[in-house]
């Protein structure tokens, strides 16, 4: 249990005591809450596991099946609305952000939802769905939907999710920052300025067709 209130102390710059993260950390309340009903779950206790989960939901806002497999050192930062489904494994050192869904696509058996790795981070409502693989020191952009594979140490950004940045480089034709989960790129915003340039840009060409009308018409 220090192990978690450290992780929280690590990254929340707001957390100022232990007491304080004991009582009111709502997200670190689920972690703890979950590690019981996994335990239950694997024990086959599985309508006890599964009634614990929903009581986790309604104390917390955290939705997390009690199968899923959580590792060491997860941050839960404003957990409300996170929604972390039942074959969904997540690594160590892995930060959720409030409203991320980790969730399966369809009706489809098997694993079905996402693997984490470690030490990546998924901001605020972001969608990673499917049995898909977000790779160790990857970010995720808040309000991206992902639905394929994450290479490790890379930006995902868009809906769909496309990555813009990897190991420390911009993706080709893409220019992107990095680093918080704030400040991740905006493919539309980019997209809507490239097509105001080329508005601009024929505009001008039409002012000067007109304006070499109005010329001939003068030399006539």
């Amino acid at each position: 249990m220090k192990e978690d209130m450290d992780t929280v102390f690590e990254g929340d710059p707001a957390a100022r005591s232990y007491i304080e993260i004991f009582f009111t950390y709502s997200g670190l309340h689920a972690i703890w809450m979950h590690r019981i009903a996994h335990m239950l779950y694997r024990w086959r206790l599985l309508f006890i596991a599964r009634a614990l989960s929903q009581i986790n939901r309604f104390l917390t806002g955290v939705e997390i099946h009690p199968a899923a497999k959580i590792g060491r050192k997860l941050f839960i930062d404003h957990g409300m609305g996170i929604v972390i489904g039942e074959t969904c494994e997540i690594g160590n050192h892995v930060t959720l952000y409030q409203g991320v869904t980790l969730g399966g696509t369809g009706n489809e058996k098997g694993k079905r939802h996402p693997t984490i790795e470690d030490h990546a981070l998924i901001a605020v409502g972001a969608k990673v769905l499917g049995g898909i693989t977000i790779g160790e020191h990857s970010k995720v952009g808040g309000g991206a939907v992902v639905l394929h594979d994450v290479p490790p140490h890379a930006t995902v950004v868009g809906i769909p999710g496309r990555v813009v940045r990897q190991n420390g480089v911009r993706v080709p034709e893409e220019d992107r920052i990095d680093l918080d989960h704030h400040k991740m790129p905006d493919p539309i915003s980019d997209r809507c300025d490239k097509l105001q340039t080329e508005i601009d840009l024929l505009k001008k060409e039409i002012k000067k067709l007109k304006e070499g009308e109005k010329d001939d018409h003068s030399n006539i």
